[in-house]
Formats: structure tokens, sequence, C-alpha cells
């Protein structure tokens, strides 16, 4: 099951980068993560939050229209998942063939209309999490779901 995790933000720092780096290296070739980094609407013009997130909501659908990507927006109000559940549901991605590209949003979030067009809203925690975190959680999940699949003992549950 291959995957995208797209980022609307600004440059990681390179311990972002390694850790990511880090969990997606030790992941199978069908199972590899694609990067994408899309930059943040700059809060210029007076122009409002839900104004930013709107046109990065269009940038973000342009760029996920190259791809026949199944969206999955990492919002603090989605759905909660364990370990496992996650495991089983990227079973069932990689099963039916859907190549899930999860979406992080800007500081200001996700707009609605990318909540609306999502197949799965995923809550990684109730807490507000830095974007950096948010990529390093994504990796290590994917690559603990893939040990969970293959009984790895890396998921000791």
């Amino acid at each position: 099951m291959r995957s995208l995790v797209l980022s609307v933000g600004h440059k990681p720092p390179s311990w972002i980068e390694q850790a990511c780096t880090h969990y997606a290296s030790r992941l199978p070739k069908d199972w590899q993560i694609q990067w994408r980094e899309l930059r943040a609407e700059p809060r210029a013009n007076h122009a409002s939050a839900e104004q930013c997130k709107e046109r990065e909501a269009q940038r973000i659908q342009a760029s996920l229209q190259a791809s026949p990507a199944l969206l999955v927006a990492l919002d603090e109000r989605g759905s909660k998942l364990t370990s496992s559940e996650f495991a089983a549901q990227c079973q069932r991605w990689h099963e039916q063939g859907d190549e899930p590209a999860f979406v992080i949003g800007s500081a200001d979030g996700l707009h609605a209309s990318i909540r609306d067009q999502a197949k799965l809203i995923l809550q990684l925690s109730a807490m507000t999490l830095p974007h950096g975190l948010v990529k390093v959680l994504i990796a290590e999940q994917l690559f603990r779901a893939w040990s969970i699949l293959q009984q790895h003992p890396y998921h000791r549950a």
C-alpha cells in the first residue's frame, strides 16, 4: 500500500525529516510513503484564517488531482482508531488497491471542503499537534500498521 503524506506549512527542521525517513525506510517497497509539502498561505492583505484555508484547499485539491489517492484528513475532530484498527484499515486499503493521501492542514487547520471530501477524517490525538510531529506520528503508525499485519515484533500489544 503506497501512501502520500501531504502537509501544508513550512519546511520542517532536519530532525523531523530524519525521524520520518527512519520509519519510512523500514517499510517494504510496496508500502512506500511519498512526501509532499505545500507552502502555507501567507496572511497578507488582512486575509482571514478562513480565506487562507480556502486558498490552501484549492492548492491541496490541485495537488491531489494528479494521483488517484483516497483522501484522509488528519484533524483533531476525526475518528479515533487504535493502532490495530488503523492496521486493519490499511489492510482494507491495500486489498482494494487504494492509495491513501494523508493531508495535514496549515496552522489554521483544514478547510471544511477538504474535510467534506475526505473518505476518512482521522484524529491522531485530541491535542493540537505541530505539523512536524504529525508527520512523524503518521510515519510511525504506518510502520506500526505494517508490523501488526506482518506479526513483526515491533508492535507489542
